[in-house]
């Protein structure tokens, strides 16, 4: 099995299972369908995988992103909101993708670990697209409210690490909808 076959499973054991200890490098080696030396090939232990899956996950997101952005068929409020359904469709089917970055700070507290150091880095790239985002709207103090609708995010992304339940995606994107309407609004002088 060829190294990035074997990322995308170990990522998908991960999503499903979290970071937590009993996520071990046995499980993930049983859950690619191979020995643990076979992964040792390629990473020494879990941590090494961990960082690798992450790194992974990153790119995959980032490259998303990059297409949303390039998506002439969406607006800037749809491109703003888009996560929330492909999140929704991930959690439908189990998975948890974005919780990883959360639980990896959680788990990594020391911010020059290079684990946390990943997950900051795409909890910051998340931050600057919807900065960027909100600037082409227009948005008065774009940075206030990319804050207020990453914490929005990040509160999702946590709550399901626990619940593990769609609704709390679904009252995230109202939310997120709310701040969005409240700082177009505020834009246009319907609130001065």
């Amino acid at each position: 099995m060829q190294r990035e076959q074997v990322l995308e499973h170990a990522l998908n054991i991960l999503e499903q299972n979290g970071l937590a200890a009993s996520t071990s490098f046995a499980m993930m080696a049983d859950g690619v369908n191979c020995q643990e030396e076979d992964l040792q090939r390629y990473w020494p232990d879990r941590e090494a995988l961990l960082y690798d899956a992450l790194r992974y996950h990153s790119q995959q997101i980032d490259l998303w992103r990059r297409k949303l952005m390039l998506d002439e068929s969406l607006n800037a409020e749809q491109k703003l909101l888009a996560r929330y359904q492909v999140l929704e469709e991930a959690v439908k089917n189990n998975r948890y993708p974005g919780c990883l970055f959360i639980a990896a700070c959680s788990f990594y507290p020391q911010p020059d670990h290079p684990i946390h150091q990943v997950a900051d880095l795409q909890k910051r790239a998340s931050w600057q697209y919807t900065h960027d985002l909100l600037s082409q709207l227009g948005t008065d103090n774009p940075t206030l409210v990319a804050h207020q609708m990453e914490l929005i995010l990040e509160g999702c992304l946590s709550r399901l690490l626990v619940k593990r339940n769609v609704q709390e995606v679904v009252t995230a994107r109202t939310l997120a909808e709310d701040v969005l309407s409240f700082a177009l609004c505020r834009k246009n002088g319907a609130l001065t």
